[in-house]
């Protein structure tokens, strides 16, 4: 784990297998889509924390806060009208 928070963790896992010389990227592609199987079926994120959600007030600061939650509501609202993607997760 690289950070905790009181809503849930970041773990980081590394996969060390041997590889075929000139074929790297393509077995990266394989490894990546066998881990993702699992997470995709119980309908989680694959995604870097940070991306998960702003940060908290008390981390950036109130107005900070406001302000890069209203951008984040706008983007979404213009990116995903229909509420599609990841709906609840990043803002309620």
């Amino acid at each position: 784990m690289t950070q905790v928070y009181p809503d849930g963790a970041a773990p980081y896992f590394t996969v060390i297998a041997p590889g075929r010389r000139g074929d790297e990227v393509a077995m990266w592609d394989d490894l990546k889509a066998a881990a993702s199987e699992i997470p995709h079926e119980e309908r989680a994120t694959i995604t870097h924390h940070d991306a998960v959600r702003p940060r908290p007030p008390a981390v950036v600061g109130p107005a900070a806060h406001r302000a890069f939650a209203a951008v984040l509501r706008a983007a979404k609202r213009t990116l995903d009208p229909y509420g599609v993607l990841n709906p609840g997760v990043l803002m309620g």
